[in-house]
């Protein structure tokens, strides 16, 4: 039997990196791709597209950001707690990047450790990645304080999760990880931090995480 994974401290700050990197490099590339243009462009309508190109990958930049920051950041110092209505905001920006995906979040403003919200904003993440053809994510919190609990459920045609991924959240996945794999391993890592367990299951078009 294999050994479980176990990233050291570098090699995670790599792979994370790159994660952050891959998902941000398509509308920066955009971006630049506008302003050469504008630049180049004399025609006013060509100019008017330039500038609704640059807008909207700026948006998306800035969302992918924002999210990465709290999803994959420090947040604060240590023992920092985060009110979940700034993770609320920062993941519906980050779902509406993809005009394929809806976000919707059920539950009360609360004050949680940062780890708690960390965990969160990773399983909507990987709610996204479960819809390869779009649609809804629900983000449900139960609870409060140390009983607190996520759901985020999936719900999308062909809706799934792969083998390995499902084996790197529960922490029983061998073999190497990438920067497509890095997120579930993370999520994994913050979970254990948090002191929550992370469960998931699959069905026709569904996809659950669980964390509890």
């Amino acid at each position: 039997m294999s050994e479980p994974i176990a990233l050291g401290d570098l090699d995670l700050t790599a792979l994370v990196s790159s994660r952050i990197c891959h998902d941000i490099i398509n509308p920066v590339s955009a971006i630049s791709n506008g302003l050469e243009m504008l630049a180049e462009e004399p025609d006013d309508e060509m100019r008017a597209a330039a500038m609704d190109l640059i807008l909207k990958s700026a948006t998306q930049a800035s969302a992918k950001l924002q999210f990465a920051r709290i999803a994959f950041g420090a947040a604060g110092s240590a023992g920092a707690e985060i009110d979940t209505r700034d993770a609320e905001k920062v993941a519906q920006a980050f779902v509406q990047t993809s005009e394929k995906h809806q976000l919707v979040w059920d539950g009360p403003a609360l004050i949680l450790p940062k780890n708690k919200v960390k965990l969160l904003l990773n399983l909507v993440g990987l709610g996204v990645v479960a819809l390869p053809r779009g649609g809804q994510i629900r983000a449900v919190i139960s609870g409060d304080g140390p009983d607190v609990s996520f759901t985020v459920t999936s719900t999308g045609k062909a809706a799934r999760l792969s083998d390995q991924v499902a084996a790197l959240l529960t922490g029983d996945a061998a073999g190497e990880v990438d920067a497509h794999s890095i997120q579930p391993y993370y999520a994994a890592r913050v979970a254990q931090a948090a002191g929550m367990t992370v469960t998931t299951t699959s069905g026709e078009d569904e996809v659950v995480f669980q964390a509890r």
